[in-house]
């Protein structure tokens, strides 16, 4: 059936229809949608306007667009936050009616980069406990975590596997974390991170640095997270002033 029933571009006509059908089942989540030349005749407008109302909704992420293969349905987040919420991977994946999980890489103590000594204003003297991990929910890996603390801070060998980096700083330092400054960026494949997120070679991931301070406002905690952009989605909520 034509779409050509308003005044509205017709590309915008396009991107409705299709979200209303996305919506209401008619395509499924990760289901591959009809050739470009089947699904311009069935909306009864050009190949070029299709294209056009394809690539916004790419720009969505409604639909996800696989060269050589076709375009496809992009599955719904399982996991969504506000990036105003100082929340952690734990508490985001209970959230969402999942078991939460750790698989443990390596925790190492190393002399501190130029950007750590500039982060935590640290002298060259002090080391820092970096830690790599792997979240997961329900037993699939979501999240690839590299976390620095000073070693002052975290003394002892603890167990990384079993919850949170800010619960084990409350516990065993008695520092609560309060705020954090955070930046957010997408990428595309990562050649280390993908692999053991295991993304599809298309898929994009969210990279969430944040730098964590603590009540005293004292930096204690810098993490880098690497998230499955096609099951995390984080939002803002912005006022007016």
């Amino acid at each position: 059936m034509s779409i050509k029933s308003d005044h509205r571009h017709l590309y915008l006509q396009v991107i409705d229809h299709l979200k209303q059908d996305i919506e209401e089942g008619t395509y499924k989540e990760k289901e591959k949608l009809p050739s470009e030349f089947d699904l311009a005749k069935k909306l009864g407008v050009s190949r070029a306007t299709l294209r056009e109302a394809l690539r916004i909704l790419e720009e969505e992420n409604v639909i996800i667009r696989r060269h050589g293969v076709g375009t496809f349905v992009h599955a719904k987040p399982m996991f969504s936050s506000g990036i105003e919420q100082l929340n952690s991977v734990t508490n985001m994946i209970k959230q969402a009616g999942m078991k939460p999980g750790t698989i443990f890489l390596s925790s190492t103590t190393l002399e501190p980069t130029d950007d750590d000594i500039r982060r935590f204003s640290c002298s060259i003297d002090e080391e820092i406990v970096v830690i790599e991990r792997v979240r997961t929910a329900n037993g699939k890996p979501v999240v690839y975590c590299i976390d620095k603390i000073p070693a002052s801070i975290l003394k002892g060998n603890f167990s990384y596997s079993e919850e949170s980096i800010f619960h084990i700083l409350e516990r065993e330092s008695n520092r609560t974390i309060t705020h954090a400054v955070a930046q957010i960026e997408p990428i595309g494949y990562h050649e280390k991170v993908s692999p053991i997120l295991e993304c599809e070679p298309e898929a994009a991931l969210l990279v969430l640095k944040q730098m964590h301070f603590d009540d005293k406002d004292e930096p204690i905690l810098y993490s880098v997270n690497y998230f499955k952009a096609d099951v995390f989605s984080f939002h803002v909520l912005r006022k007016r002033i």
